[in-house]
């Protein structure tokens, strides 16, 4: 299983991703929508973790666009900004979970194993 991680955050980047692999999945990083959207691996990714503001296109216009051209992929955003009513309406559009910064390798787990064994 590959998972995907896009965060702005350089931080994230180089830490969350040692996580996933402790997790037992394979990981992919890009800094940006736009770099992901780009590349090969759209067809591969098995789960995307997204944040939701980053500059240019952004999490949630990544999702949205995947959507609408029939690529729909399991989707757990990240964000550090608390906003329960964001996160509800992810929710109703289909991402899988919205995990508020800082979250807990337990909840970003089981938010990866909810997308991946629903996929």
């Amino acid at each position: 299983m590959l998972v995907t991680l896009i965060d702005d955050d350089e931080a994230v980047r180089e830490s969350l991703p040692d996580l996933v692999r402790v997790f037992g999945y394979a990981v992919n990083v890009f800094s940006s929508a736009e770099a992901f959207f780009a590349s090969e691996v759209v067809d591969q990714t098995d789960c995307l973790i997204l944040d939701v503001n980053m500059p240019g296109m952004g999490g949630v216009g990544l999702f949205r666009e995947l959507q609408r051209i029939g690529k729909p992929v399991p989707v757990v955003f990240i964000t550090a900004h608390k906003d329960e009513a964001l996160r509800a309406r992810l929710l109703a559009q289909g991402a899988r979970e919205c995990l508020f910064k800082p979250f807990s390798d337990t909840a970003l787990l089981a938010a990866l194993k909810a997308a991946l064994d629903n996929n």
